[in-house]
């Protein structure tokens, strides 16, 4: 049997945030199919993905009968009716997707959302919220992605006191318990008719690597180790 090239994603639920979700896994590469019971929504990405399919996922038969044998993961971003969300959770674990990973409002959308087998849940107001309030707590730090409910991916410019010194000499996993992923560095330089142009590189960093002034680090840690980290 031939192997898989793409791994294949359905997403069921075309508003804002499931549209955006079948969009960005179409421009990686990902086969999507997107699914939903409004044809405006449907006619809106059909040319985006890889299958446009208009149909109930609440109703069984409906379901039963749409293209999920190939189906690696189904997402769940129904978020405006929770009946709907939670039905369609069920049957898609009935018919043996995988992986389903489903949107969640509230505390009690998630409880019934895991009791009922969704494999992954996400809550993107709550998740927003949290990381709006730590950029509010560490302004210095420029973004946050939290992968658990203590540890963190966190971007934030190098400290003053690391300019100069390489990674090896920093010693940050023993000293701070935190990874540098990456560092971006930018610079600038004026083309042939005198406009400035700005280059950004990534370097994913030796312990030989040097840090320089207004690098930004991608460091992941547990979310106090960031915190001190930030300060030095």
């Amino acid at each position: 049997m031939p192997k898989k090239q793409n791994k294949v994603f359905a997403v069921i639920g075309l508003g804002t945030f499931g549209r955006k979700v079948a969009e960005v896994l179409a421009e990686r590469g990902g086969d999507v199919i997107a699914i939903d019971n409004d044809a405006d929504l449907i006619n809106h990405v059909k040319d985006t993905v890889t299958q446009a399919v208009l149909l109930d996922s609440t109703d069984e038969s409906s379901l039963a009968d749409a293209p999920f044998d190939d189906v690696d993961v189904a997402v769940v971003a129904i978020g405006d009716n929770v009946a709907a969300s939670i039905l369609t959770t069920a049957l898609l674990k009935r018919v043996g997707v995988p992986h389903v990973l489903a949107r969640s409002v509230s505390d009690l959308h998630e409880q019934v959302l895991r009791q009922i087998g969704a494999d992954e849940i996400v809550n993107i107001e709550v998740d927003e919220g949290v990381r709006v309030a730590m950029k509010l707590l560490s302004p210095e730090v420029l973004d946050r992605i939290p992968v658990s409910e203590s540890i963190s991916v966190a971007e934030l410019f190098a400290p003053r006191s690391f300019v100069g010194k390489s990674i090896g000499k920093l010693d940050l996993r023993r000293r701070f318990n935190v990874n540098i992923v990456s560092v971006t560095r930018t610079t600038f330089a004026v083309d042939e008719i005198g406009n400035p142009v700005r280059n950004e590189q990534i370097v994913f960093p030796t312990t030989e690597e040097v840090i320089e002034e207004g690098d930004v680090l991608l460091v992941v840690g547990k979310n106090d180790d960031i915190d001190t980290l930030k300060e030095f």
